[in-house]
């Protein structure tokens, strides 16, 4: 380690691996920049879709096991007692018919009780309006941001929304079909923009309207269960628990998810990106590390003499091919250092200042960072051992 250190801080007689040297150093300390900077911006989309997504998302829900709708009689009735439960709110789904005006759009409309209105986070993403289902006596509605645009719809207009849903009781009249629709008139209260996939296809309204024009009684599509805010841990194993008790409670007849099993496609797929955004920037890493092997090679040829010296006084191949792997992953440790504090202080400046902004209209102004210490340490592990394998090849060279 003492030969390889002097090797590596030294002179050289030929400036050209100096140079190499410098390039292997400078080309692995941009990459693991990269590294960091790029995975903790993944880390700030992913924190970003995960709220956006958790702000419509219950910590528990409960679906029927057979059939689309049930009736909830005085099975929940224990949850309103649960300290560990916030509110347990019923949710009735169903695609409908909206019309304002002359325009028109099928859409998805959540029934939601008053309880609903309390616990959910989807008034943080209000552009116009407010989230309230009621004016007095007058039901309200509130829609998704792409729905109000295609319906031409803003919430200062007086002229409500009509629900068009067919009457699951009465024959279809073929002389007047009409007969046959039920509608429900509702006010524009407010308008909602959490992502495409949501703007274009949701809109709320009081759970007794819409169970109305479905013509049920009390049935609900789910059961919504949102637990006490007490830090992220502690909730992760209160919805555990409370999962655990409902399964128990509620028997086969019902299923029973939490959050990530709600969502479990887009929390695997954000999880899959991720390994492969490492994977190939590693992959580039491995390409740079090549300048590493041509930095050694020229070195070993330069010390043939002090090679020869060394076995002379009694140094062994094993001895000789350690000083040449020992600096060759100096060389990666150097870049490593200097990477890693390149790249935090970039997401530093980019935290502190949002120095880089986000194009058109998103949630976030700035291109959000969320730097992770396991993806510091797996970066840092990862570029090492590359730099290890590196070193490794130039053995060989010290027995020519």
């Amino acid at each position: 380690r003492f030969i390889a250190r002097r090797y590596l801080f030294a002179k050289k007689s030929h400036q050209v691996i100096n140079i190499i040297s410098i390039i292997a150093a400078t080309g692995i300390a941009v990459g693991c920049a990269a590294l960091v900077i790029i995975l903790s911006i993944y880390n700030g989309f992913d924190s970003v879709v995960r709220s956006l997504n958790d702000s419509h998302t219950p910590d528990v829900l409960v679906t029927p096991a057979q059939g689309k709708v049930f009736s909830p009689d005085d099975r929940f009735d224990f949850l309103r007692e649960d300290p560990r439960v916030k509110a347990a709110c019923g949710v009735l789904e169903e695609s409908v018919f909206l019309q304002y005006g002359e325009r028109n759009k099928v859409v998805v409309a959540r029934g939601v009780d008053s309880l609903y209105e309390q616990v959910t986070g989807l008034r943080d993403y209000l552009v116009e309006g407010r989230f309230e289902l009621m004016y007095g006596d007058l039901p309200q509605v509130v829609l998704g941001r792409t729905v109000a645009l295609e319906l031409g719809l803003k919430t200062a207009f007086l002229l409500p929304v009509t629900a068009w849903f067919p009457s699951r009781t009465k024959q279809v009249d073929l002389l007047n079909p009409l007969a046959s629709l039920r509608q429900k008139r509702l006010y524009p209260a407010g308008i909602v923009a959490l992502d495409q996939d949501f703007d274009q296809k949701y809109m709320f309204m009081p759970l007794d309207v819409l169970q109305d024009l479905l013509e049920y009684t009390d049935e609900v599509s789910g059961v919504e269960i949102y637990l006490n805010p007490e830090g992220l841990d502690r909730r992760e194993m209160a919805s555990r628990q409370v999962l655990s008790d409902l399964r128990g409670r509620l028997g086969d007849e019902f299923v029973v998810r939490d959050r990530q099993q709600q969502n479990s496609t887009l929390y695997r797929l954000l999880k899959y990106e991720k390994a492969a955004i490492y994977l190939i920037l590693l992959f580039v890493m491995l390409i740079i590390s090549v300048n590493i092997y041509g930095s050694l090679s020229m070195l070993i040829i330069e010390k043939r003499d002090d090679i020869a010296t060394l076995q002379a006084m009694g140094a062994d191949e094993k001895l000789v091919e350690q000083i040449f792997v020992r600096e060759g992953w100096m060389i990666s440790l150097l870049g490593i250092l200097a990477g890693v504090a390149v790249g935090l202080l970039v997401c530093w400046l980019q935290q502190r200042f949002g120095l880089v902004k986000m194009p058109g209209n998103f949630v976030v102004s700035a291109y959000p960072v969320d730097v992770q210490v396991r993806d510091i340490a797996l970066i840092a592990v990862g570029v090492a051992l590359i730099g290890w394998l590196i070193s490794l090849l130039t053995r060989r060279m010290t027995e020519r």
